[in-house]
């Protein structure tokens, strides 16, 4: 057995590895709202997700992916093959150990970034400093700030004004019936363009922007006049109270999950079958690629992993983000889905590298905020921000210590 075989069967483990620890730590992050509202519970989160990211990843997933760099280091300057092959495992494997002890230790952080500062680590070894992208490396920790910030300003505001102009009114279901199709028109819209621009699938569709944002927009009228005809003429004229409205945004909220473990399951999978790509290729070709067909094999792999990963630890960071930091309701975790989601929307389409586990957190900590600093345990808060400080450091350091293990070891 040569040395391309060897690495690519250690690769597809660790690619597997990879995947399971996105389903633990990255899927269960997104999907913790809805279980801290108490919208679905954790076996029905692990069901919705295990299943749909599966399909995300099968049938939607990345079939063409940019498997070397991530923008993070210039792949040409490393011209060996054999030591790309060697690092993008080292990179790998190291992404993958970081998120599993943050998975044990039931704090989110992003995979993203993980697999970002392992490539960062064995690219500094292979290639000097001078292979690193350092711009692309300053907008990742530009995003550390912008994507919590943008998620907890956007459902504060959402929050604030479902309270206002919903809750705190006397009329409450009248008040539910105006505006909850509003918010519901504008969730569709989310999704809407979440598909066009975020999914391999609709990228694919080439649509030029004017035509995307018609469509939206026809479809996000349509959606509005539904639901407000639906909820004039179903709900209960007797029926009142905040616990009403709540059920209202429940049922809106399972929708919201399930469109978040299909797209997950779609964009995420790279993170982990990517770098297994790019091994494969090299062990087949000889030689280095900027991207490649990813085979459909690995990505049953990545959606395997991840739904075994939400199932058996998904539930450590789910009660994490669920319910430590701020007491959720349905109207709350409806807020927070909508902040996270508006948030990775802007920032992804202005080419920010943008961490959905960073703009989740922070739209918990902004509908916290709106009842006050009293509402947000900033113990929890402190231990989350740390571990997302130290993911690009740790990561990239344990990168270097596995490359050149293997580097001393194989080369």
């Amino acid at each position: 057995m040569d040395i391309y075989t060897v690495f690519l069967v250690l690769a597809v483990g660790a690619g597997f590895m990879m995947a399971f620890n996105l389903g633990a730590n990255d899927v269960a992050n997104s999907m913790a709202s809805s279980v801290g509202s108490k919208a679905i519970t954790v076996k029905q989160a692990v069901m919705i997700a295990g299943v749909l990211n599966f399909v995300g990843a099968v049938f939607l997933g990345a079939h063409v992916t940019k498997t070397i760099s991530k923008g993070i280091i210039n792949a040409d300057m490393i011209t060996d093959p054999r030591v790309m092959m060697v690092g993008m495992f080292a990179a790998l494997l190291s992404a993958a150990l970081w998120v599993l002890v943050a998975t044990l230790t039931s704090l989110p952080v992003s995979s993203t970034h993980s697999i970002v500062g392992s490539i960062l680590g064995f690219g500094i070894v292979a290639g000097g400093p001078e292979v690193v992208n350092w711009g692309s490396m300053g907008f990742v920790v530009l995003s550390w700030i912008i994507s919590p910030l943008f998620g907890a300003g956007i459902a504060f505001f959402v929050f604030s004004h479902i309270r206002r102009f919903i809750l705190y009114r006397t009329k409450i279901i009248e008040k539910a019936r105006f505006w909850a199709p509003f918010w519901i028109a504008l969730t569709a819209d989310l999704v809407v363009l979440s598909f066009f621009y975020k999914t391999p699938v609709g990228k694919s569709l080439n649509l030029h922007w004017s035509v995307a944002l018609g469509l939206t927009a026809v479809l996000t009228v349509a959606v509005w006049t539904g639901f407000r005809v639906l909820f004039t003429r179903t709900l209960p004229k007797d029926a009142d109270g905040p616990e009403a409205v709540e059920d209202m945004f429940r049922r809106l909220q399972v929708g919201t999950a399930c469109y978040v473990a299909v797209s997950q399951g779609a964009n995420d999978v790279a993170n982990a079958i990517g770098p297994v790509a790019a091994i494969y290729l090299i062990a087949r070709e000889r030689t280095l690629l900027a991207s490649a067909e990813v085979p459909l094999w690995l990505l049953v792999i990545g959606g395997l992993g991840i739904a075994l990963g939400i199932a058996v630890l998904g539930h450590k960071v789910m009660a994490t983000v669920g319910e430590k930091i701020t007491k959720l309701t349905n109207t709350r975790g409806f807020s927070v889905e909508f902040g996270a989601a508006t948030t990775v929307l802007m920032a992804s389409n202005l080419g920010m590298p943008v961490s959905s586990t960073h703009a989740a957190v922070g739209s918990i900590v902004g509908v916290g905020l709106a009842r006050g600093f009293g509402a947000v345990d900033f113990r929890v808060l402190y231990k989350i921000v740390l571990y997302w400080v130290l993911t690009v450091p740790i990561a990239a350091i344990t990168s270097i210590v596995i490359f050149q293990l293997l580097r001393w070891s194989f080369l």
